[in-house]
C-alpha cells in the first residue's frame, strides 16, 4: 500500500461510484458531489433531462418517452457513456474548468474487492472520458477503513463491514492490506425488496417506489429488535383493485422476513473469521466490527450482529461517506504509511 499512497498523493480528485450514490472529492476543496447515481433520458432524442436528486424523484413518475437509468450497479460501471455524462453534469462547469487547468490530471476511484478486470477497466475509461490522464484504483474496503479512522497501517487487526446498496463486503485488514475478505450479495436494496414482497404476499399491498421508504416505515422505532412497535400502519395500493389502502402490519413478521436475508451476512462474517490467523481474531475480540456504508444505518442491525457474534459492533460517525473520505485522506496525505524498509546484512 506504500507505493500506491505515493501515487494517490499526486491525484487531483477522487470518485466513489456507488450503486446508490455518486460522490466526488476534489483535492483542496473537499466533498463537492454527493448525489444519487441516477440520470433521466429522453428516449426520443437521447437528451439528458436530469441527474442526481431530481432524476431520483422522477423514478416511477415519468411518461413513456422518459427513462430513468442507473449507469452503476453493485459498484461497477455498466454504462460508461451514461456514467460520463452523469458525472459531467454533477460536477458542473465551474469544477470541471478548475480540474482541466491541472497539468496531467490524475484521478482516483474505488472498486469493489472482487472486481474483475473488465469492471476495473470500465471505471478507468469513465474517468479518462472526464479528462484524467491517469487513474489510480483503490479497494473500497481499504478506503472505507481509512475514512472511518481505523489504524489500517498498523500490525493489528481491524474488521470492516461495508453495507452497500447492492452487496455487503466484510474484511479483516492488517498492515495496510486485506488479510481475508468476503462479498455477500445482500444489501439495502435486497432488504427493501424483501419487505415489499412480504407486504405484497401477506397483505396484497403494493408500495410506491419513491414516496414511501418501506424500510424506514415498516421498521420504525427500534427496527430489527424485538423492543420495536408491535404493529405499524402502511399506506399503499391494493393489488386487486388498484385503490389506495392502509393496513396494520405485524412488525415481527417483517423482522423475520428481513432477518432471513441477514443470516447470509452472519455466514460471511464467520467465513472471514475462520480464514484469519488466531492472533488477529484475538485483536478483533477487543476491537470488534466497524460498520460502514449507507445500509449500516438499518435500525437494529448493529444490535443483531452484536448478539449473534458476541463481538463489539460500532457504526462509523458518517458511514455513508467513509469510502470517499478515505480517498480524500489519501489524496491530502493525511495518513502516513508504516515504513517497512529492508534490513541490511
Amino acid at each position: 500500500m506504500t507505493a500506491s499512497l505515493e501515487q494517490l498523493r499526486r491525484c487531483h480528485f477522487a470518485v466513489d461510484l456507488g450503486a446508490a450514490r455518486t460522490r466526488v472529492y476534489v483535492k483542496g476543496a473537499g466533498l463537492v458531489v454527493d448525489q444519487p447515481s441516477a440520470a433521466a433520458v429522453n428516449t426520443r432524442t437521447g437528451a439528458l433531462i436530469a441527474v442526481g436528486e431530481f432524476a431520483e424523484k422522477m423514478t416511477g413518475r415519468t411518461p413513456s418517452y422518459i427513462r430513468v437509468v442507473r449507469p452503476v450497479s453493485g459498484g461497477t460501471v455498466v454504462d460508461i457513456e451514461m456514467a460520463q455524462r452523469m458525472l459531467r453534469h454533477l460536477l458542473g462547469d465551474k469544477v470541471r474548468r478548475s480540474l482541466r487547468r491541472r497539468p496531467r490530471l490524475r484521478a482516483a476511484a474505488c472498486t469493489p474487492h472482487d472486481a474483475d478486470p473488465l469492471a476495473r477497466r470500465a471505471t478507468i475509461e469513465t474517468l479518462v472520458g472526464l479528462g484524467a490522464r491517469r487513474v489510480e484504483l483503490v479497494d473500497t474496503l481499504i478506503a472505507t477503513a481509512v475514512g472511518c479512522g481505523l489504524p489500517v497501517e498498523q500490525p493489528e487487526a481491524t474488521m470492516v463491514l461495508d453495507c452497500g446498496a447492492a452487496a455487503t463486503q466484510v474484511a479483516v485488514l492488517s498492515l495496510g492490506s486485506i488479510v481475508t475478505a468476503e462479498r455477500i450479495p445482500v444489501g439495502g436494496e435486497a432488504v427493501d425488496h424483501a419487505i415489499v414482497q412480504h407486504l405484497r404476499h401477506e397483505h396484497e399491498l403494493m408500495l410506491p417506489s419513491q414516496s414511501v421508504r418501506p424500510l424506514q416505515i415498516a421498521l420504525s422505532g427500534n427496527g430489527l429488535t424485538s423492543q420495536g412497535p408491535a404493529s405499524t400502519e402502511i399506506h399503499g395500493r391494493d393489488v386487486a383493485t388498484g385503490l389506495a389502502r392502509s393496513v396494520q402490519v405485524d412488525t415481527a413478521a417483517v423482522r423475520d422476513a428481513v432477518q432471513t436475508l441477514l443470516t447470509a451476512v452472519l455466514d460471511g462474517i464467520g467465513k472471514v473469521l475462520r480464514g484469519c490467523p488466531p492472533d488477529l481474531v484475538a485483536d478483533l475480540a477487543d476491537r470488534g466490527i466497524m460498520m460502514v456504508g449507507g445500509s449500516a444505518l438499518l435500525p437494529g442491525l448493529d444490535q443483531m450482529l452484536r448478539q449473534a457474534t458476541g463481538m463489539p459492533v460500532h457504526i462509523a460517525e458518517q458511514p455513508d461517506v467513509c469510502a470517499v473520505q478515505g480517498l480524500g485522506a489519501m489524496l491530502e496525505a493525511r495518513i502516513r504509511p508504516l515504513e517497512l524498509a529492508p534490513l541490511g546484512n
